[in-house]
């Protein structure tokens, strides 16, 4: 009997990314589809508000009903999607047929974003989702690396070890395997030490304990995101492999540390039973479910902003950074085609380092290109709490437009405030920087700032 698909994510929904689920969804089950022209499109109630609901149409199955996008947020990390195959709109106590966690870099450009940064969540996900489906999804811009850096390597290894699939990228098998000990990972890890590999982690093992040597301190904080992801997966996999002695970390420079505290290592300590040397074990109390329904973050605005500008015909994309999550992608189309190339963090990174702050790029939430009118407006996304900080914020694209003109040339740059979240639609109107304002119940009001195209976009949703 057919059903509904629900995808539910913190992330803008792509129809390339929607495409490879579903693709990896109908494999698994043997459903049969068929993709015509493929688009996410907001759904609407009778008053015209927003329902915070999207769907996802351009798919034919016999097995599929319909496809639903909700936005979502998650009480601590979140994989960036959840699929549920069901008629009735999930509730958390719903239990989903996959949890995807989707990046677009590998070691071409980033070891830490391509596998460390976010394997965390694999580990924090089956605490609440036990022998679900976890999948890590290249969705890959600039081409696969042809050469794998020994850290990119480790970590594949660690995420096939604890039963992750691996979609996207072409695995060598002879390179890329479970390991099948503890043994055969404390010595793969361990062989890594050599100068240029970045953070050394050593690990060594006593009868009774294993002791991993990482900084997890950043800023005097227990924040290095990259190393907490690996020391998540060395502690799930030394589980997984039956290991019921210590886990120690030493070395890890943290100070500053409450062992209740509600941050995403804490969890995973308690998960994995995992003690910092020293300092108190982690005694945290996980929150009751994983995820909510999201309203009030600013992603829900610039989100809703740029599905609505790209589904018109002169809507192109830009950049996107939603939320700051990640740093996007510069998509450029003069020369016909969509070309793409990753966003410089400075201007002059030499000064930046030498102390001048101002040599960083400061970077927009979405940033979007009116073909027909030559048009890119520049998009800061706050919630309406933090109106006055996005008003500020729009003066610190000088760098970023720069770089905009470099592939754009004479075109107008405007900038824009969009809105999100509980306010006054009546306030927010009289801000000459407001471009769009959802508020949580799903009224969308456009400012004197708004570009023609979303001031089109909206009047065609409005029609449909």
């Amino acid at each position: 009997m057919a059903k509904n698909i629900w995808l539910l994510t913190e992330e803008r929904p792509k129809p390339s990314v929607i495409l490879s689920i579903l693709e990896r969804f109908c494999s698994d089950n043997g459903f049969g589809y068929s993709v015509g022209d493929a688009k996410v499109l907001p759904i609407m109630d009778e008053q015209g508000h927003f329902t915070f609901c999207y769907k996802f149409i351009g798919v034919s199955s016999k097995e599929i009903k319909r496809i639903f996008i909700l936005p979502v947020s998650g009480y601590s990390s979140f994989v960036d999607f959840m699929l549920f195959y069901q008629d009735e709109r999930p509730t958390d106590k719903d239990q989903p047929w996959y949890l995807i966690e989707e990046t677009k870099t590998d070691g071409k450009e980033s070891r830490n974003t391509g596998v460390y940064q976010r394997c965390s969540k694999f580990v924090y996900c089956e605490h609440y989702y036990p022998g679900v489906k976890r999948i890590m999804l290249y969705n890959i811009h600039g081409g696969q690396a042809e050469k794998h850096p020994p850290s990119i390597i480790f970590g594949t290894r660690m995420l096939l070890t604890i039963g992750v699939d691996v979609m996207g990228k072409q695995l060598d098998p002879a390179i890329f395997r479970p390991f099948e000990t503890i043994d055969d990972l404390v010595d793969y890890k361990n062989k890594m030490n050599a100068p240029g590999y970045g953070q050394k982690v050593e690990i060594k093992r006593t009868e009774d304990a294993i002791y991993i040597s990482a900084k997890l301190e950043k800023y005097g904080k227990l924040e290095h995101d990259p190393t907490i992801g690996m020391v998540s997966l060395i502690a799930d996999c030394l589980r997984k492999f039956g290991w019921a002695g210590r886990i120690v970390i030493t070395d890890h420079g943290v100070t500053k540390y409450s062992a209740t505290g509600k941050n995403k290592f804490n969890y995973i300590a308690r998960i994995c039973a995992i003690e910092l040397e020293g300092l108190d074990r982690s005694n945290v109390a996980f929150p009751n479910a994983y995820w909510q329904l999201e309203k009030e973050r600013e992603k829900s605005g610039t989100i809703l902003a740029h599905i609505l500008c790209e589904n018109e015909p002169n809507g192109k994309l830009v950049y996107e950074n939603h939320g700051g999550c990640e740093r996007g992608y510069f998509y450029e189309y003069s020369t016909g085609s969509r070309t793409w190339a990753p966003v410089e963090k400075y201007e002059d990174k030499v000064a930046y380092k030498a102390g001048d702050k101002k040599k960083i790029v400061h970077l927009p939430d979405l940033v979007i290109f009116d073909k027909k009118r030559n048009e890119v407006t520049n998009m800061e996304g706050k919630t309406y709490r933090k109106r006055q900080d996005g008003i500020e914020e729009l003066d610190n694209f000088n760098a970023f437009e720069k770089l905009v003109r470099t592939f754009y040339g004479d075109v107008t740059i405007k900038r824009a405030l969009v809105l999100a979240g509980s306010g006054d639609s009546a306030t927010a109107k009289k801000i000459p920087e407001l471009c769009l304002y959802l508020d949580s119940e799903g009224v969308i009001t456009l400012g004197d700032s708004a570009p023609a195209i979303l001031k089109d976009a909206v009047a065609n949703l409005a029609a449909a």
